[in-house]
């Protein structure tokens, strides 16, 4: 081969190698939120995505990860299944390296079959539990699962309410029916009876008609799980029928969109929360202090998990070592991430081979508006 064409050879095969890693190494490292902004999930999507943002502003200042900065662009599902669906196919053509969300139950499941194809990590703050029981390796909850939150719950009401007869009230959804299905068998456990079983619609109004059936069990308390809206109109129709009877929940009603929205009529309501910007944490006092500076609102559990789960992302990035999506997924699966290692993890979690985290949570009762947080709860795999 004649000198001068093994010259221009080399030359080429140096510029490919200087300049493709480079440029890749230098480019932004892009993820998608693909969330309810519109529709019934529009608290949620909007929580969460604000989270994802806010980790990301924060992982940026502190120089990326493994030397590259992130960026983020969002889409909203109007909480529809199928165009949570189509957007999870452009993302991926767009060549995003994670998604985040949806949150919604209903939209992760069919979204998730998407991402799962690409071999892209999926997270998703769907309490859901069907959403990590498809044998799919590359999604992974930001929260807790109704499989794990219900037995806590259940327990408090059994042994901290000393309750005895339970009306439970959920929404027919993808997110309501596990999760009724869930505290039933969990207060069995615990010897409550559940005297009643009332579905309702999600996006209700009008809820006169559940408040009386529940009343008209004698029951010693109400068991609410719903959306947040729908939870702070129940609440307040409750306190229109003369309920004085325990009201009691899981994370999203005692949210702070609920307690925003219920006003006075929130107070006195207790339950499980899985997160809250309340917790006596000061990780997580921090973040909920630039939440408001950033947002101008408080965040609420999802808001939480939104900014959890970006950095776990990154702790999974920096154990890999590389910028391979795949292999990302796989180092996922029984990662025990500390704030020791990752102070932006905020609580000490550990992922298992379904991608359902595990760590402490919260007993939460609402007084004068605020939630107060009454006992910290150690991981259901504590020992």
């Amino acid at each position: 081969m004649p000198l001068f064409r093994r010259q221009v050879l080399v030359v080429a095969a140096l510029a490919a190698i200087a300049f493709t890693p480079a440029h890749a190494q230098n480019s932004p490292l892009k993820v998608a939120n693909i969330v309810e902004l519109s529709g019934v999930g529009s608290t949620a999507g909007t929580m969460f995505k604000s989270g994802v943002d806010l980790a990301i502003k924060d992982i940026n200042a502190a120089g990326g990860i493994l030397g590259r900065k992130v960026e983020s662009y969002t889409v909203d599902t109007t909480t529809n299944p199928g165009v949570a669906k189509g957007l999870a196919v452009k993302a991926i053509e767009d060549g995003v390296f994670a998604v985040f969300g949806p949150v919604y139950t209903g939209s992760i499941m069919v979204s998730q079959t998407e991402t799962r194809r690409a071999e892209i990590p999926n997270f998703t703050a769907a309490a859901g539990a069907v959403v990590t029981q498809q044998g799919n390796p590359f999604i992974f909850r930001t929260g807790l699962t109704q499989t794990n939150s219900m037995p806590k719950t259940a327990r408090y009401m059994a042994q901290g309410l000393k309750l005895k007869k339970v009306a439970v009230i959920y929404v027919n959804s993808d997110f309501g029916k596990p999760g009724r299905d869930a505290i039933t068998e969990s207060l069995k456990k615990y010897g409550v009876e559940v005297v009643a079983d009332i579905s309702t619609e999600a996006g209700q109004i009008d809820f006169s008609a559940p408040v009386l059936r529940a009343k008209q069990t004698n029951a010693d308390s109400v068991f609410v799980y719903l959306n947040e809206e729908e939870s702070a109109r129940i609440v307040k129709e409750l306190r229109k029928q003369g309920w004085n009877k325990p009201i009691v929940g899981d994370v999203t009603l005692l949210g702070q969109k609920v307690l925003d929205l219920a006003g006075d009529a929130a107070n006195g309501v207790v339950g499980h929360s899985e997160m809250t910007a309340d917790a006596p944490i000061s990780a997580i006092t921090t973040v909920r202090d630039k939440f408001i500076k950033e947002y101008k609102f408080t965040p609420d559990h999802n808001g939480i998990k939104g900014y959890q789960g970006m950095y776990m992302l990154k702790a999974a990035i920096q154990k890999v070592g590389k910028f391979d999506s795949a292999a990302v997924g796989r180092a996922l699966h029984g990662m025990t991430i500390k704030t020791a290692n990752e102070p932006g993890i905020l609580m000490d979690l550990t992922i298992d081979e379904n991608g359902d985290i595990d760590r402490e949570s919260f007993i939460i009762e609402v007084r004068n508006g605020k939630p107060i947080v009454k006992e910290v709860l150690p991981p259901l795999g504590a020992k």
